[in-house]
């Protein structure tokens, strides 16, 4: 059973910066891609970036563009998600979600179709 392990979020005021985590353990999938979601209260779960595992091709929602970047470390088998410039809009729960099979840039921010998620991380913007 693959677990997916979250951390790095926290309290940070305006224009700040943090840089979440995501380690997968018992992960054994070849081909596969990795997304960070978050989900605000009262909000549907948006898609934030995905990273594709075979060639490292990258997708971002347009309101992180320029603010966040998303990256692996294939031999520690984590994901990172920096995240600059925060404003109090980027407060959410913060998730990572494993597909086993890639998707393209129309499919990635669909959470229903990822596999297995990760607990959430909170992340709060707040003077």
């Amino acid at each position: 059973q693959v677990q997916l392990v979250e951390s790095g979020g926290g309290l940070v005021q305006p224009g700040g910066s943090l840089r979440l985590s995501c380690t997968a353990r018992d992960f054994t999938f070849g081909v596969y891609a990795i997304t960070w979601f978050r989900q605000a209260p009262g909000k549907e779960r948006e898609g934030v970036s995905c990273i594709r595992s075979s060639v490292g091709t990258t997708y971002y929602a347009d309101s992180v563009k320029g603010r966040f970047t998303i990256s692996r470390d294939s031999a520690k088998n984590t994901v990172y998600l920096q995240m600059n410039n925060l404003q109090p809009e980027d407060t959410a729960t913060y998730y990572c979600a494993v597909k086993v099979v890639v998707p393209n840039y129309l499919t990635w921010a669909i959470a229903h179709e990822y596999d297995y998620w990760g607990q959430g991380t909170q992340v709060t913007v707040s003077s």
